[in-house]
């Protein structure tokens, strides 16, 4: 299990995705709650039971929405960051829960002792269905993404020297530069500038240019140049296979020496257009 902590794992990257996952983990939460009772709950005795353990879900899942957005901020996710959040979340939810228990459920005194004992109880619970989520979706993800991209790479046509003769024209207030569509290969953004790869006599040539990558977009975006990656643009004419992992795609173009990754967020556009334009 430990040598798969390094591995890098899919986090969520939409608000959508997060608070549909919240949801289902509030909820998940609230069924686990009502059906095995744990905690002494089977010993609690009142007429609106199960409305007083819903603000169990809300705490969960408000705790799981939270964390998650603070972590969509992080550029590189895997398995192991993944399993600290999720420890995280149960001792931020433990704490919560214990005082909504406290004070307004149970009324006992609030002790450290009693804390501890449902935070390891938490644990004890939430760690081993983690594991097993994690490692589920993990392998589940990565056979779906490496199986569709072997199969989308075997029929994608060896790129053709002249297929559009489009003038690509970048403008900012200090610089011009004017590229044929045909010999753009992608962007990459770093930070407030953005690095242009592109074939000039048949050499690849790379620019930095302060710009960002919306603007950029914005000035050479055509029906294969598109935005495939929060930090990259792509011409999609110049893919010539794919690779797959739990991540998701990343995208081959034989002149460059490095990967260019499909944000999940782009999958829906991105790879269609790759299988359309190959079919």
């Amino acid at each position: 299990m430990f040598s798969y902590a390094s591995y890098p794992y899919p986090k969520s990257e939409s608000f959508k995705e997060i608070f549909v996952s919240s949801l289902g983990a509030g909820l998940s939460v609230y069924l686990f709650l009502i059906i095995f009772q744990p905690f002494g709950t089977e010993n609690f005795q009142h007429p609106y039971k199960f409305l007083l353990l819903f603000p169990y879900c809300i705490i969960f899942g408000i705790t799981f929405l939270i964390t998650n957005l603070m972590v969509s901020r992080f550029t590189h996710w895997n398995i192991g960051a993944e399993f600290l959040k999720i420890v995280i979340i149960l001792f931020i939810g433990s704490v919560l829960s214990y005082f909504y228990n406290s004070l307004f459920l149970s009324h006992v005194k609030l002790e450290l002792g009693n804390f501890f004992y449902m935070f390891l109880y938490s644990l004890a619970v939430g760690i081993p269905i983690s594991i097993i989520y994690v490692l589920s979706r993990y392998i589940y993800l990565k056979n779906i993404y490496e199986n569709s991209a072997r199969d989308i790479s075997q029929h994608i046509t060896v790129p053709t020297t002249e297929l559009r003769q489009n003038p690509l024209k970048i403008s900012t207030q200090s610089t011009e530069l004017i590229i044929d569509e045909n010999h753009f290969l992608c962007i990459q953004a770093m930070e407030n500038y953005c690095i242009f790869y592109f074939l000039e006599n048949n050499n690849v040539k790379k620019i930095l240019i302060r710009i960002s990558l919306t603007n950029a977009l914005m000035q050479i975006e055509t029906n294969f140049i598109k935005k495939c990656h929060r930090s990259y643009i792509v011409n999609l004419g110049r893919v010539k296979s794919l690779k797959g992992n739990a991540q998701g795609y990343k995208l081959i173009l034989t002149e460059i020496d490095f990967e260019i990754p499909v944000s999940r967020t782009f999958i829906s556009s991105i790879i269609p257009q790759i299988k359309q334009q190959n079919s």
